[in-house]
């Protein structure tokens, strides 16, 4: 068993997430590597100092150069905003240290393209946060469609819908400006990345992306509120995808529907413990969708709990990360997903932007 030093960029929501998760994965999943939080860097000093106490960090600096740079920083996490991604993962990768960066990788295509040829010379390890689909029930759904379980794939149905500026009365912020912090931005790439990790690569999309409320108390909104995909994954699979950030009544509507020749699953990220299942055998009379609640038989389940149906929360989702991040730097090989990955959620959303202009197909391959 030996340390590692992890140093977090951004100490707010995901910052703290991290955070909170790096100190618990050893003890839950006893894994070789152990995290040490060594620095935690905010937009001033006065904050870094507070998530340094908050969080149980070494130090803390407003210098993000300066956590790359230091020797103690073994391995960063960037939980910062968008635009800063780029220019702390190549940073970082020059200096050969492993990179965990939350989803979306970096700004544009652009970023994220540059971000993957920075891994790629470095060859250090590499990660993308897309967190709930490790939840033990998609990891699970990602098996079952994998065996065969659900026959064919014939059709693939997600969503990624929540309410928290369904109301045209709440105020403009930081959320209604700027492309990479609407809806496309935000939202969609989590179930994108779901869909790439239960089927496989997608070919081409036609979509739809949409401003409802294009003014809001204190400004403009400048980024979309929703949208609607139809896709053809590379194996000749049809599916479709909502996206939307105005969904009333939608507090977490990650929600997937595969179906297969012999068999289909669905599931809500609102009851992310359960996954339905049906099978297509027995007599007809008999015949529907099983519940199956998550227990210690399912992935990364045993490590958090011993009873079944006693099930896993969002944190526990983001110690799973961890993990896979700690287990990865220890074996010196790739994760998934990698930024390559990120990068491909990212070139099917500009894809699908694209789409929404010019109303025709787009193949991804061409962006």
């Amino acid at each position: 068993m030996s340390e590692i030093g992890i140093g977090i960029i951004g100490g707010g929501y995901m910052g703290k997430a991290h955070a909170v998760a790096l100190l618990a994965v050893g003890a839950v999943f006893n894994t070789a590597l152990r995290p040490r939080l060594e620095m935690v860097c905010a937009t001033s000093a006065d904050k870094a100092e507070h998530y340094r106490k908050a969080y149980g960090f070494a130090r803390g600096t407003a210098d993000w150069q300066v956590l790359v740079s230091d020797p103690k920083v073994e391995a960063i996490v960037i939980a910062s905003p968008q635009a800063t991604h780029r220019a702390i993962a190549e940073a970082a990768f020059a200096l050969g240290k492993p990179v965990f960066c939350e989803k979306p990788m970096g700004a544009s295509l652009e970023d994220s393209r540059a971000m993957v040829a920075a891994a790629e010379v470095s060859r250090c390890v590499n990660m993308v946060g897309f967190n709930y689909i490790r939840t033990p029930a998609s990891q699970y759904a990602r098996q079952l469609i994998a065996s065969g379980a659900i026959g064919d794939v014939t059709w693939f149905r997600g969503e990624h819908t929540e309410d928290f500026l369904a109301d045209p009365q709440s105020p403009a912020s930081w959320r209604t400006t700027g492309m990479a912090n609407g809806t496309m931005g935000d939202l969609a790439p989590h179930m994108i990345n779901a869909a790439l990790a239960l089927l496989g690569p997608i070919r081409s999309v036609i979509a739809e992306v949409e401003t409802v409320h294009r003014q809001r108390p204190g400004g403009p909104v400048s980024n979309d509120d929703h949208a609607q995909m139809m896709c053809r994954f590379d194996s000749g699979v049809m599916g479709q995808m909502y996206f939307s950030r105005i969904s009333t009544g939608r507090k977490m509507g990650y929600a997937y529907e595969v179906t297969g020749t012999s068999g289909a699953i669905r599931f809500d990220q609102e009851d992310q413990n359960a996954l339905w299942l049906y099978r297509a055998e027995g007599p007809e009379a008999s015949r529907g969708f099983t519940k199956i609640l998550t227990g210690p038989t399912h992935p990364d389940y045993l490590s958090f709990c011993q009873g079944p149906g006693h099930g896993t929360g969002y944190q526990d989702q983001i110690i799973i990360e961890a993990k896979d991040f700690l287990e990865a730097i220890h074996a010196g090989k790739a994760a998934w997903p990698t930024f390559q990955d990120g990068m491909m959620v990212n070139q099917i959303v500009a894809a699908a932007l694209s789409s929404s202009t010019t109303k025709t197909w787009q193949d991804v391959a061409a962006f």
